[in-house]
């Protein structure tokens, strides 16, 4: 692994969408990202639009104009999941190489021939989440290759989180591609892939216990009346790896509080504890399996450093690494495959629950990225990183 210190010569992108993400995603790629030069936006909403581009100096767009700009290098789409595979391709033969919010696409079949438009136009295809950069996830997986761990037999994932304000505060978690699968446990999949690699087979149990809430946020239009809120608010699930591991995940998204995660890998020298999937903010704790009866040595669970970067929020990393990666002509760490793979873990445990919860088979695989292990002294404005 290298870093870069020369200036780079920037690659300029075309933001399309300007929802809730979009302000993150700005500020990482403006402020932090000197590979990215954002020249325009568009969105819906024109107010929203030309808010933001004034706000950033940036141009106030339609999306047509931005596949139309020859200068448009990549092409963001931050706009909502029903729309995503309409607006890629759209851009993919416009000519732009395109990264999205999670997911590129509702449907395996969709993603599929969004993978393979973009392999036909020679075109980069990268989507998020790139919370897997986080600096915890690359300790994480630094201490996995190490093998302190000793052999890897299983993992467990169990996250929560509390729909009442969410589904009030949120409506495209109403709408297709809002459940808690696509837009929550996609977090835990990406981690989990490029910790541990690809799931080949999967067994679930998917609930969605409450067709209508009650609006209880009081900043919305809709606030005190009945929300139709269709989508799975619960996943119980077992996942087996190619590697032979087996672990679980399970997400309740009719519950208190607001994600409370347990995430643990087990091996037969320790454990690893980690941090919540959804956000780049993270710890890593080992508990050493060093318990000596006679001499009365209990186990000890201690936190590890964690010296790499991407301690904060900082999505929009894997624009800025997909960048890099066309610069260098190699593959990026946040990839359509990646993406791809996750969406077909999703919709196999779909298909399981529709069959009782039998394990059904994952067709799609990928491989696991490159670690990313920015030392935390290379701030992320001098994110330059290759192999």
């Amino acid at each position: 692994m290298g870093i870069h210190t020369e200036k780079p010569v920037p690659m300029h992108v075309g933001i399309i969408g300007t929802g809730m993400i979009s302000g993150i995603y700005l500020k990482t790629m403006i402020e932090r990202m000197d590979i990215l030069q954002v020249d325009a936006i568009a969105g819906r909403n024109m107010e929203k639009t030309r808010a933001a581009a004034e706000k950033y100096g940036l141009r106030a767009c339609t999306t047509d104009e931005i596949l139309a700009d020859p200068s448009i290098d990549i092409v963001l789409v931050l706009t909502g999941p029903a729309t995503h595979e309409e607006i890629i391709s759209k851009a993919l033969n416009a000519g732009k190489h395109v990264y999205t919010e999670k997911s590129f696409a509702l449907e395996t079949e969709a993603g599929k021939r969004l993978c393979s438009l973009a392999r036909e136009k020679g075109l980069y295809l990268g989507c998020a989440p790139d919370t897997f950069f986080a600096g915890w996830v690359q300790k994480a997986r630094e201490v996995i290759d190490s093998g302190m761990l000793g052999t890897i037999s299983s993992f467990a994932m169990v996250g929560n989180r509390d729909n009442e304000r969410m589904l009030s505060a949120h409506d495209y978690l109403n709408r297709p591609g809002g459940g808690i699968i696509q837009d929550y446990a996609v977090y835990y999949l990406t981690v989990l892939t490029s910790l541990l690699g690809p799931v080949v087979r999967v067994s679930a149990r998917i609930k969605a216990p409450y067709p209508t809430h009650v609006n209880i946020f009081e900043h919305s239009p809709h606030f005190g009346e009945v929300i139709e809120t269709p989508n799975e608010s619960q996943i119980y699930s077992m996942l087996e790896m190619e590697n032979g591991i087996t672990g679980t995940l399970s997400i309740n998204a009719d519950s208190a509080f607001f994600d409370q995660t347990y995430f643990a890998v087990y091996g037969n020298r320790g454990i690893l504890y980690l941090g919540c999937p959804d956000w780049f903010e993270g710890e890593v704790w080992f508990y050493d399996n060093n318990l000596d009866f006679e001499k009365h040595i209990l186990p000890k669970k201690v936190q590890l450093e964690v010296p790499y970067a991407f301690r904060e929020n900082s999505r929009g990393v894997g624009v800025a690494e997909m960048a890099w990666a066309i610069r260098e002509g190699r593959e990026h760490r946040a990839s359509g495959e990646r993406a791809l793979h996750v969406l077909d873990i999703e919709e196999q445990m779909v298909k399981s629950n529709a069959q009782n919860s039998a394990f059904t088979e994952v067709e799609t695989t990928c491989t696991r990225p490159q670690p990313l292990q920015v030392p935390a002294g290379n701030e992320e404005s001098a994110f330059r990183v290759t192999p």
